[in-house]
């Protein structure tokens, strides 16, 4: 087994664990009364995801890693960890707000506002970019940056509702 498939496998692994701990807290939320904002982009999101992690499977499974971008790669998932230790039962992968639940501004969330965009921002360049796929980390990242701007855009004024009713 080459250290690309490896690494894949660890970032699959990863990726499945992580819709399995939103949806967990997703449902979790929405039973203690939160709804879901902008719902409508999440598709997207999902399909930009599914088809970046295939597209690797299918371009990069047989290519050396890159060691640099590896470690920049662990990098990356050291402050993801931090992220959704912060976040707790908080973290999905939808925009849910909890009505009267305080923001989180500990961890990550001192220093950024969205600290999880980061790393995935991060991501989906440099996890191509340590199988030697440059044209695919560009290509992929300005997709991303498009629906990014839609995600952020929605929770950012779903952020904004909270805020207002906090200072209320």
């Amino acid at each position: 087994m080459t250290a690309a498939i490896i690494l894949l496998l660890l970032v699959t692994t990863e990726r499945l664990a992580e819709l399995w701990f939103a949806r967990r807290n997703t449902v979790s939320l929405l039973a203690q009364g939160a709804y879901e904002v902008a719902p409508r982009h999440y598709a997207l999101i999902m399909l930009l995801h599914a088809s970046w992690l295939t597209g690797l499977w299918l371009l990069g499974w047989s290519h050396a890693v890159g060691l640099g971008w590896l470690l920049f790669f662990l990098a990356l998932q050291l402050l993801r960890g931090w992220t959704l230790l912060t976040l707790g039962r908080r973290w999905t992968t939808r925009i849910i707000v909890l009505p009267g639940a305080p923001l989180v501004r500990t961890g990550p969330y001192r220093l950024v506002s969205h600290p999880n965009y980061l790393v995935v921002i991060g991501e989906i360049a440099v996890l191509p970019l340590c199988l030697g796929l440059g044209w695919y980390a560009l290509a992929f990242s300005l997709a991303n940056a498009i629906v990014l701007a839609v995600r952020i855009r929605a929770e950012n004024a779903a952020l904004m509702g909270l805020r207002d009713v906090q200072r209320a």
